[in-house]
């Protein structure tokens, strides 16, 4: 198995990903859009404090068959209004479910809470209405990672977060991809603050190649900068896992939950009642159903494509003016 040719979920053909910030307001929206017309998805969310839209209608026994884009943003509650705006601006394309004459996009969304990163929150109109329509304009194949769009102002328990991708060709030629948004309770990087728990699934050096950490035994976790520069509750890791294997909406929730094993992998602790951990999981069908051989490890991969997601999420962050939190490349020495 490798991964695709960019290493990012848009190597699932069909998808594209725009991103929006405001640097000074330490936060943005990152859209996910279907450019071939609605994809089947659905999702699993396992943290005790999410924040949604439109998730209801993902269930399997929920009427509507598929969504025209996924919007994950910052700006915790505030945020989901990104996807207001990424559904107006698609209304004007004409795309949506049709129902009789009228059309409505389907545009879900997820958010993580960056209100207390020391970025401008006074605003006097909601911000991220305006953030979602740029980021729709800005999608493509290509997009950057780490302090980018949703993941501007992320943070996990030890370093800046922010936006991780990555993907993988499997045996069938089946390709899964993963996108996630890294502003975890937990931290990406093992006790010691140099390894990655995720480093067992790295491909390459893509982010960094530093191995596993080296120390045996259970260590004890350091105490959580994070909680220390703002606060307990300022959590969450939301993501999308996809693939264009043909799944029906009942499959694409089995894949999101089995997703969350990625999470799992990569941040310690996770899944904890003060993060909201959500995965999005979604079909193209643009190839037919996977393999024999494939089906029952597709979750497996997806799990695998989420935790490299993450570590390049803190791998790939930069610094920026009045950040609480350091990247981890700058305790490397290396940014």
């Amino acid at each position: 198995m490798i991964p695709g040719p960019r290493n990012l979920i848009t190597d699932v053909t069909g998808l594209a990903v725009g991103n929006a910030q405001d640097d000074s307001l330490k936060s943005g929206t990152t859209v996910l859009l279907s450019e071939d017309g609605p994809m089947t998805t659905s999702y699993a969310v396992m943290g005790g404090a999410p924040g949604t839209r439109d998730t209801d209608l993902l269930e399997p026994d929920k009427t509507v068959p598929g969504v025209d884009a996924i919007v994950l943003s910052g700006g915790s509650a505030f945020g989901l209004a990104a996807a207001q705006g990424v559904m107006d601006a698609l209304a004007e394309q004409g795309r949506g479910f049709q129902v009789h004459s009228a059309r409505v996009p389907i545009v879900p969304a997820a958010i993580i809470f960056d209100l207390l990163n020391n970025g401008q929150k006074g605003w006097a109109e909601n911000p991220y209405p305006a953030l979602g329509r740029q980021a729709l304009t800005e999608t493509g194949q290509d997009f950057a990672l780490g302090t980018a769009g949703a993941g501007t102002g992320a943070t996990d328990a030890q370093h800046k977060g922010g936006l991780g991708s990555a993907s993988m060709v499997l045996p069938d030629g089946t390709t899964i991809g993963a996108l996630v948004v890294v502003n975890a309770l937990g931290s990406a990087t093992t006790p010691s603050g140099r390894h990655f728990w995720a480093a067992p699934f790295e491909i390459g050096d893509e982010f960094g190649r530093l191995g596993p950490d080296p120390t045996s035994n259970l260590q004890n976790l350091p105490p959580s900068r994070k909680t220390a520069a703002m606060a307990q509750h300022g959590n969450t890791t939301i993501g999308v896992v996809a693939t264009d294997a043909t799944l029906d909406k009942a499959a694409c929730k089995r894949l999101a939950t089995a997703a969350h094993d990625g999470f799992a992998r990569a941040l310690v602790p996770s899944h904890t009642p003060y993060d909201g951990d959500l995965i999005f999981a979604s079909s193209t069908a643009r190839r037919g159903p996977p393999s024999d051989e494939v089906m029952p490890l597709l979750g497996h991969y997806a799990a695998t494509c989420m935790a490299r997601a993450i570590a390049r999420a803190i791998w790939e962050a930069t610094p920026s003016t009045g950040d609480a939190l350091p990247t981890f490349r700058q305790e490397l020495g290396q940014n």
